[in-house]
């Protein structure tokens, strides 16, 4: 069977077809809106998948933010461009004609990275470090979303009580520090109006600002990490997004996890099916839709 697969990104939509092995055929990328409409969202989503109708017969979406009852929410708006409520559900089975799953992005990767783990693994968490901080919970094999749709959201537990205020309005979040608009948002002098890739790009040549906002960054992934790990025990924690998979992020987040006491030390490794893992989650989660 023929699914297209939908990831709905703070900076970018992406749409696939992918077949019976969860294979990818063929992809098409744009940038997510920038306007706060519906209008401009449902639009974009119009642009991106019109080439796929008539080629699929089922359509899944993993979205940044929270699903619940099919509408599309979000803890911090400011990743969606502002945008707060969409009927996401709705909207896909009006533009495509084909009923719709859709779940959270970072839920749907989890799924995915957790099936291209070895066996015997039951639990694992999965971090994206992107535009914002997202996460998905394993735990004894099976995904944990919650009965509201926030499991997972571990970008919004606390960092530092006297830190940046978060877009969902919560003070000293792991994605208003650890996060690519976090990271912008912190830059000063010479680094303000920046984006996350740029100052990323000058902290690997040394510049001394840029090198300090990696690391904080780094480090508040790090203690997430720690406290899952407190949590419920992980086995495995799968490292995803843009600022995840950069060049020597990964090895800074195991650096500054080893200075933890060893109970809180786990495995870390890069995301398997590296920034596809949304969508090859939600092809696979649409299997029993």
């Amino acid at each position: 069977m023929i699914t297209l697969a939908i990831d709905i990104g703070g900076t970018k939509l992406a749409a696939a077809l992918t077949d019976a092995q969860q294979q990818i055929i063929e992809r098409r990328t744009l940038p997510t809106p920038a306007s706060k409409t519906p209008a401009a969202l449902r639009e974009g989503l119009n642009t991106l998948i019109a080439p796929f109708i008539g080629r699929m017969q089922r359509v899944a979406v993993a979205s940044t933010g929270i699903i619940r009852h099919g509408v599309l929410t979000a803890l911090n708006p400011d990743n969606l461009g502002g945008l707060a409520q969409f009927p996401l559900t709705e909207t896909i089975t009006q533009l495509t004609g084909l009923p719709c799953l859709a779940v959270n992005d970072a839920q749907a990767a989890a799924w995915a990275e957790y099936k291209a783990l070895p066996g015997g693994i039951r639990d694992m968490a999965f971090i994206t470090v992107s535009t914002g901080v997202g996460g998905g919970i394993i735990c004894n094999g099976k995904l944990v979303s919650g009965t509201q749709g926030l499991a997972g959201h571990i970008g919004h537990t606390l960092a530092d009580p006297h830190g940046p205020l978060c877009g969902c309005g919560r003070t000293g979040c792991v994605e208003a520090i650890a996060s690519g608009r976090g990271i912008a948002a912190l830059a000063t002098d010479d680094l303000s109006g920046m984006n996350a890739q740029e100052i990323y790009a000058l902290s690997l040549n040394g510049h001394a600002q840029a090198t300090r906002l990696i690391q904080q960054s780094a480090r508040t992934i790090a203690r997430l990490i720690a406290d899952l790990k407190a949590s419920y025990d992980c086995q495995y924690v799968v490292l995803g997004g843009s600022v995840g998979l950069a060049s020597g992020y990964l090895p800074l987040v195991t650096s500054f996890l080893s200075q933890e006491p060893a109970a809180f030390h786990t495995t870390i490794i890069a995301a398997h099916y590296q920034h596809d893992a949304g969508l090859l989650g939600a092809a696979l989660l649409s299997e029993g839709y």
